[in-house]
């Protein structure tokens, strides 16, 4: 570097995770050999987005940036020969959305610093990323934590004449989630046929679009879960369990470009039926915690009223949502049994139920606690900084204990790939996204 010997960008603190609204303040710390003079030594940062076409291409067709703002720290002059250090603040948007990296576009932010030297000399620039966390409060949601409930009925016809009736019913135990948290999932399977059904299926899925001219989805299958088939004439009950894995957080507010989405999606296919629960993943856990029931009002004595008989339906109405004995129909007379489990994503090889990642991963889940095995297997792993960058994200999570965090430099950390199942169907897609004509689907499976 001849005379420059270093040149780097220090955060305070070693803080690389910011939240909007906060201000970054750091240093810049240069180093000489002998007397390099300049004409100005500056600090640049930026936020931006971009979304490209290509997979893994840097030439945005769309991009929009978010801030972008530069401080002159030193003036024309020359540095002397030694250590020199510069410091340098700047506060960031409250609107500015999380860190994202995924293969068709990101979200970036990075501080630049360049040391302007005079003509036909060599500028010198240094540069490091750092990453936003806009935190996505589940309770803010609205009915978070109601359950959500979807079902699906297929009528079909084998051996060319007989007809069949399956009923697929799936329920999740909340509508959103944080990192480290299960995922109660039941399912339920009315055969009201002849014909033993497939293995049921449960997945975790991911949805990213991309937006440009043509949109673009990238699907990725995060879990799956396989069950048995259900037997001709059975009615057969399945529940399983999800272990949310680090993810980045549902929907970016801020970014116009990006889009997340999740879903749990259970299906057969033989007969081809298929249900859909969208969830949310956040990075605040709901707060399932019952309230304090607020002190009782002593009780007024209410004057007697003569009992008044149940209204009737007006001739020719039409219920807002089937009758419930309409939907049960189907499992009366069918003999019950419960689904066993068949493989599992997330379930270690061995038999265990081990996750096939690390607990250490979900230091940003609120309040939750692991058992001394999985900390002691922990523990024998990586003493340094883990960094989840799983299905494209930058947020790092990292590993418990005084470490110092510092920013990766490798590839992107992908998760165990699970997507070897010929599915994921992709969901309907919403109204606006009918309207803006005929996006390209990507399904990332390698």
């Amino acid at each position: 570097m001849g005379k420059l010997q270093e040149f780097d960008i220090a955060f305070a603190d070693g803080k690389v995770v910011y939240s909007p609204g906060e201000s970054l303040t750091g240093t810049v710390k240069i180093a000489v050999s002998g007397p390099l003079a300049y004409k100005a030594i500056k600090v640049n940062c930026m936020g931006s987005c971009g979304v490209s076409t290509k997979m893994n291409d840097s030439s945005w067709a769309v991009e929009e940036q978010y801030f972008n703002s530069t401080l002159s720290v030193a003036n024309k002059g020359t540095l002397a020969a030694g250590a020199h250090s510069f410091p340098f603040q700047f506060p960031i948007p409250g609107l500015a959305p999380t860190s994202f990296e995924g293969p068709f576009g990101k979200i970036l932010y990075r501080v630049r610093a360049v040391i302007d030297t005079p003509r036909f000399a060599k500028d010198y620039k240094a540069e490091k990323p750092f990453y936003l966390l806009n935190l996505l409060n589940l309770n803010e949601v609205p009915d978070i934590e109601k359950p959500s409930l979807a079902v699906a009925t297929k009528k079909f016809t084998y051996l060319l004449v007989k007809t069949g009736t399956v009923m697929l019913k799936a329920r999740s135990d909340l509508r959103g989630y944080a990192p480290g948290q299960v995922i109660k999932l039941t399912a339920e399977v009315h055969n009201k046929s002849g014909k033993d059904t497939s293995c049921v299926l449960a997945s975790l899925i991911q949805k990213v679009t991309y937006k440009t001219k043509r949109t673009i989805f990238d699907l990725r299958t995060i879990a799956e879960v396989e069950g048995a088939g259900v037997k001709a004439g059975k009615h057969a009950e399945w529940k399983e369990q999800i272990i949310v894995p680090p993810l980045p957080q549902s929907a970016v507010p801020g970014c116009s470009l990006i889009q997340i989405d999740y879903f749990l999606q259970v299906s057969l296919k033989s007969p081809d039926i298929l249900v859909t629960l969208p969830i949310y993943i956040g990075n605040i856990a709901i707060n399932t915690s019952p309230r304090s029931p607020a002190r009782p009002a002593p009780p007024t004595p209410a004057p007697r009223v003569p009992p008044t008989p149940a209204p009737r339906s007006a001739p020719g109405a039409t219920p807002s949502a089937p009758p419930a004995e309409e939907v049960e129909d189907l499992a009366a007379g069918l003999e019950n049994e419960e689904i066993p489990t068949k493989s599992h994503s997330q379930q270690d090889p061995s038999g265990g139920r081990q996750p096939s990642f690390s607990p250490s991963a979900f230091s940003y889940a609120p309040g939750l606690s692991f058992s001394e095995d999985q900390r002691r297997c922990n523990a024998s792993g990586p003493s340094g900084p883990l960094f989840c960058v799983s299905t494209g994200a930058t947020i790092p999570f990292f590993a418990e204990g005084g470490v110092d965090p510092v920013p990766t430099s490798s590839q992107l950390i992908l998760p165990p790939e699970y997507s070897t199942w010929g599915y994921p169907h992709e969901p309907p897609p919403s109204y606006e996204e009918s309207c803006s004509g005929a996006p390209t689907r990507v399904d990332s499976r390698r």
